[in-house]
């Protein structure tokens, strides 16, 4: 699997159980980042899942390092609506190479100071000034599915 969600502390279970059901139809990994805002076992995440919550590929970090620990040579994307670059402008075709898109908070995104250094690694969704943000689970949906049209589809039915 070439690419992977990576959602930083998320808050909302219904976000986080519609993104798990988007990486299995994706044949996406899901690393959650702790700590959650809710419980794994949440009645919310496992609606917005569906019966499809214990069939998705899932891993539990701690923080960031572990995750970076784990995926050294990995290719990260930080999406972010502060990025300079959009999301169109990267290069996702080389399925050699893991690609985790990492996704903040739904209430504040990803602390800055964890991205300095990293800036230009730092994407994001173009939209207009009239919300601070998409959907989270909405804003996986479109760099994922931007990433995998780059790619291909590779495994899946077109």
């Amino acid at each position: 699997m070439p690419n992977h969600v990576v959602l930083f502390q998320p808050e909302i279970p219904a976000n986080t159980g519609n993104i798990a059901r988007t990486c299995l139809a994706t044949n996406t990994s899901l690393h959650l980042i702790h700590p959650l805002g809710f419980s794994t076992e949440d009645k919310m995440v496992k609606r917005a899942g569906l019966d499809y919550w214990y069939d998705v590929t899932i891993n539990h970090y701690d923080s960031l390092e572990e995750l970076y620990d784990k995926y050294p040579e990995g290719e990260f994307y930080y999406v972010e609506n502060f990025g300079d670059a959009s999301f169109v402008d990267m290069d996702y075709t080389n399925t050699s190479r893991d690609h985790l898109f990492v996704f903040g908070r739904e209430s504040d995104g990803i602390p800055h100071e964890l991205l300095q250094g990293l800036e230009e690694r730092c994407v994001r969704i173009p939209m207009t000034d009239k919300v601070r943000s998409l959907n989270l689970a909405n804003s996986v949906s479109v760099m994922l599915f931007h990433a995998l049209h780059e790619q291909g589809f590779p495994g899946l039915i077109k």
